[in-house]
């Protein structure tokens, strides 16, 4: 059997789970963050191991612990004495590579059988360094980290260096392989996988590898020639047999290399290409998740090794991390580790775990893969990135401690529940590896016998074996109910409810189709039934393939249990069969609504509340990842956290500019979505509402600013002098859901190319902005505010504008653009471009000007407003219609430019009530009105936006709901221009 199919054997899903353990090494791409974090790991309740009280041996006249409690350390000594000293010498510092590399020169004694002299001197290391790796742990002088590096050290040296030797034997005969299109001497890329890959070796491992070579072809230089592929076959089984040929001297490394294209069954070295159409066609579940680790772990010292490593990354980065977020995982993580925890209690008998459950022999329980082991760790750590590794490259990395760290820093598990796992993952490895110091053996149950017992109790720092075992049982507990959390099956721990579908759909039934949705509560019941029966009928339901259509159909009978619950049953159901009929073709979100039951249960809230928020959710069904998070649904936002994190989701994805709109896009989507759940329960005022969605906006411009800069291959500085100034809603920061981005750009920079690059970043920057792409739309944008509107310069130099609004020459600002900088703000970019432009607004406000030419221009305005916005409905329109909000800001416009020179507290941009209270209190309108004209704008805007949520395109009410409130700004309009205005006149 091959290990291409994980039911036929559990060897091949084992493997591909990966043995990780994760050691103090951060990856490059880690985030201070996340390394700060795993090194909190590595000291206070993570230190689980300390100095144990042991008693050494004299080993000529050395003291060593490790003879006395490893058999394979003292068998070593005994065969070659001059161990005890290599020992004592280097036990006082952490093994490097560089000391392995300079005692492998020392044991390499060339000779005619270059096999025969490798393999000698790599034994002779490996037992040097598992005696010194034994003693310093033994002795309390390591981490986890320094022996799983050490060991993975060795590995990787043992490989690099034999490649070079064979390489070097190889080539009178047959030369060097050649790439038939570049011409280019060929490299055997060799990767490890597993612990391998993730540098976390235990000290008695196996290594999984898996062959590979760039292009075929030909070897050239030799007295013959071989295809690049045979070449490549006959150095790989060299490699093997150097690495695991058992000698006098032991071996180096068990290779296992089971994990390539099409297993034993497959050639032991493939091509790229092959590799490829592999992973496109044949790729399993269980591969990806030996893919998350795999790394080259052959020299990378020239030009085309580095080459290729990164061809081999962008070729099975797709496959591992999908573009979307994949919880299709979970359920295929449960169905493999079913395999594999069955295939270890075959091995050991049907043993429970220490402490839990009844055991039949708890002495020999599997520490690595039974109940709280460490592969279910390495499963729930694993989880985190094959779900959403596709977008947050954070995510790629191997060692397991460090994806727990991750998962914290992002919000994705708690920090108490981290601390437990890795807690447990530390103690469980140090104890994987007190087994395998003993003998040498790749063993992970617990000893048997009472002798070798009493010797792993005391070398884990434990008074005898039962108090070995509480203690593994008080970190395995936790371990387990955290995974059994994680991947329960959602059916088995909720009640189903009365399957209705697809039977409702079905020629014959017990009872009419129309009665049985009648008793759970439906109205429409033709209604419902036709549509239920033309999703059944569709090519799009019967094209679902089988999982799919089961869990289709599972959605379909929650959702009319969860609609029937709710107040209006009929409008639930219509929303949550379009969002089905949406989202029926993508197997991640179908696996998400059905591993988590109470996220469908906020769809069906979130369904109900608002029609907006339905069609929102259903354009973008990615959103629901967001319900599944309860603390952050709850929590105020963090704009400073949520600018660091995205642009640092940015920096990863730079050059991508497609990938990086996507970033911004479903970044803008999640963030407005947690609002608007907030919203609809009730969580929020209006004002906080728009105040949250005007920051965002401002987040997502500066963020975006710096982004598109990076890209602008004109661009003439580090930083650009360029501002982003905000007008209309996003300027009085009043945005709504939906709103457009009233902006302009300013920019003070006195390089001669200035303006063509300014041009040329606002163009950009309006594109990223406002392009459509696959996670969707960003934002609307109007630039018509800026000096001589549609007609102007899309960029304008800040001493232009200055004139401009100064009325300086020829070409100056009118009234009405007076009136719109009064709810004008500074909102990205330049900070000093920034603080220039918030000066002189308030230099403009504060101009003096004349009561009846002002109040006769902004009368004029008003009217031809009120004409653009007929309404012959009836009701009366919030904002348009004479006594609404455009009155109120009217009016606040004009008293704001009128007074400001005389009050200076006008030219705040706290919005339309405060402005109105404050023009109350020094008396320039009655303060009882300015206060009832303030309650009037609130409660219009918080009517509007209910409209608005509840799909209605126009923000009109019968005029009697909202009579008193109008009359009370006609009062005020009437009060400031003398000019009297009808109820609902124009």
């Amino acid at each position: 059997m091959t290990s291409t199919d994980p039911t036929s054997s559990a060897a091949a899903p084992e493997t591909a789970a990966t043995d990780g353990a994760a050691g103090e090494r951060a990856p490059g791409n880690t985030s201070g963050a996340a390394r700060q974090a795993v090194a909190d790991m590595a000291t206070g309740p993570f230190a689980v191991v300390a100095a144990v009280e042991l008693v050494p041996v004299d080993c000529a006249g050395m003291a060593l612990y490790s003879p006395a409690y490893s058999h394979y350390t003292r068998r070593m000594v005994q065969a070659r004495p001059e161990l005890a000293e290599i020992v004592a010498q280097a036990r006082d510092q952490p093994l490097t590579r560089a000391w392995m590399a300079a005692r492998l020169k020392v044991l390499h004694e060339p000779s005619a059988d270059v096999d025969d002299a490798i393999k000698r001197a790599l034994r002779r290391l490996r037992a040097e360094v598992m005696c010194v790796v034994i003693e310093r742990d033994l002795r309390g002088q390591s981490t986890l980290g320094e022996v799983t590096g050490a060991m993975t050290d060795l590995a990787e040296l043992g490989i690099q260096y034999g490649l070079a030797m064979l390489e070097a034997d190889l080539a009178p005969t047959y030369g060097r392989p050649v790439g038939e299109s570049s011409g280019e001497v060929q490299e055997l890329v060799v990767v490890g996988m597993g612990k391998l890959g993730g540098r976390e070796l235990n000290v008695s491992s196996d290594i999984d590898l898996i062959f590979l070579y760039d292009e075929d072809g030909d070897t050239r230089g030799g007295q013959r020639s071989l295809s690049n592929h045979e070449y490549f076959i006959r150095l790989g089984r060299r490699l093997i047999n150097l690495l695991a040929d058992v000698t006098a001297d032991g071996y180096v490394f068990r290779v296992d290399m089971r994990l390539r294209p099409n297993g034993d069954a497959g050639p032991l070295a493939c091509s790229f290409g092959m590799l490829e159409q592999y992973l496109m066609v044949q790729g399993r579940e269980w591969e990806r998740y030996a893919w998350i680790k795999g790394r080259v772990v052959s020299a990378l010292d020239t030009p085309h090794a580095q080459r290729t490593a990164a061809q081999l990354a962008s070729l099975t980065t797709p496959f591992v991390f999908r573009r979307y977020l994949d919880y299709g995982v979970i359920a295929a993580i449960r169905s493999l580790h079913a395999q594999i925890r069955a295939e270890a209690a075959k091995r050991s008998g049907g043993l429970a775990a220490p402490g839990g459950g009844q055991r039949v022999n708890q002495r020999a329980f599997n520490i690595k893969l039974g109940r709280g082991g460490i592969r279910e760790i390495e499963f729930m750590a694993q989880v985190f990135q094959l779900i959403r590794g596709g977008q947050d490259p954070a995510l790629r990395i191997r060692p397991t401690l460090e994806v727990l760290a991750v998962a914290v820093e992002h919000g994705l598990l708690p920090a108490g529940q981290a601390e437990q796992l890795a807690h447990a993952y530390r103690f469980l490895r140090q104890l994987e590896h007190r087994l395998q110091y003993r003998d040498d053996a790749q063993t992970h149950h617990l000893p048997t016998s009472e002798e070798e017992q009493l010797a792993v109790a005391k070398m884990m720092g434990c008074a005898d074996w039962p108090a070995l075992l509480e203690r593994l049982a008080s970190l395995q507990d936790p371990v387990a109910q955290q995974f059994e959390a994680t991947f329960s099956d959602p059916d088995e721990a909720h009640a189903p409810c009365e399957a209705l579908w697809p039977a409702l759909i079905q020629e014959e039934q017990d009872e009419p189709p129309c009665e049985r949705l009648a008793s759970a509560g439906f109205s429409d019941c033709a209604g419902l039934l036709d549509r239920l029966r033309a999703i059944g009928g569709s090519l799009r339901y019967r094209a679902l393939s089988e999982p799919s259509r089961v869990r289709f159909d599972l959605l379909v009978n929650r959702a009319l249990d969860l609609a029937s619950r709710q107040e209006d049953a009929d409008r639930t159901i219509a929303r949550f069969v379009d969002f089905l009929d949406a989202i029926s073709r993508r197997a991640s979100y179908l696996s998400l609504l059905s591993e988590y039951p109470q996220a469908m249960a906020r769809v069906a809230d979130t369904l109900h509340a608002s029609s907006w928020a339905a069609a929102y959710l259903t354009r973008h069904p990615q959103l629901l990842d967001e319900l599944l998070d309860s603390d952050a649904l709850a929590g105020a936002p963090d704009w400073a956290g949520f600018r660091s994190r995205l642009a640092t989701r940015l920096d990863a994805a730079d050059g991508q500019i497609e990938a990086q709109m996507d970033i911004l896009r479903r970044e803008h989507h999640a963030e407005t979505f947690r609002i608007l759940l907030q919203d609809l329960q009730g969580m929020l005022t209006v004002e906080q509402i728009a105040d949250r969605l005007s920051d965002l906006a401002d987040a997502m411009l500066e963020v975006t600013l710096q982004a598109v800069w990076r890209q602008l291959a004109t661009r003439h500085a580090e930083q650009p002098r360029f501002a982003v100034i905000a007008y209309g809603k996003l300027g009085g920061k009043e945005l709504g859901y939906a709103s457009d981005l009233d902006i302009i750009f300013l920019y003070e920079d006195e390089h001669e190319r200035a303006p063509d690059v300014y041009a040329a970043y606002a163009r950009r920057l309006i594109t990223w902005l406002t392009s459509h792409t696959a996670a969707g739309t960003l934002f609307d944008v109007d630039t018509r505010l800026r000096p001589n509107g549609e007609a102007g310069l899309l960029v304008t130099s800040f001493e232009g504008f200055r004139r401009y609004q100064q009325r300086e020459g020829d070409n100056t600002a009118w009234v009405w653009e007076h009136q719109a900088l009064t709810r004008a703000r500074f909102c990205a970019g330049d900070p000093g471009i920034g603080a220039h432009f918030e000066s002189l607004r308030d230099e403009i406000l504060r101009q003096p000007r004349d009561a009846a030419t002002l109040r006769g221009e902004i009368v004029v305005m008003r009217h031809k407003v009120a004409e653009g916005h007929p309404n012959p409905s009836g009701l009366f329109d919030l904002k348009h219609d004479r006594g609404g909000m455009v009155d109120i800001e009217f009016t606040v416009q004009y008293l704001v430019l009128l007074h400001s020179h005389d009050h200076p507290a006008l030219t705040r941009n706290a919005g339309n009530i405060a402005l109105l209270r404050t023009a109350g209190e020094i008396g320039l309108i009655d303060a009882t009105l300015a206060r009832e004209v303030g309650d009037a704008y609130r409660l219009f805007r918080a009517r509007q936006h209910q409209l608005r949520l509840d799909g209605q395109v126009h923000a009109r009410v019968a005029p009697a709901v909202v009579a008193q409130q109008a009359e009370h700004v006609r009062t005020l309009w009437q009060a400031v221009f003398g000019e009297p205005v009808a109820a609902g006149g124009k």
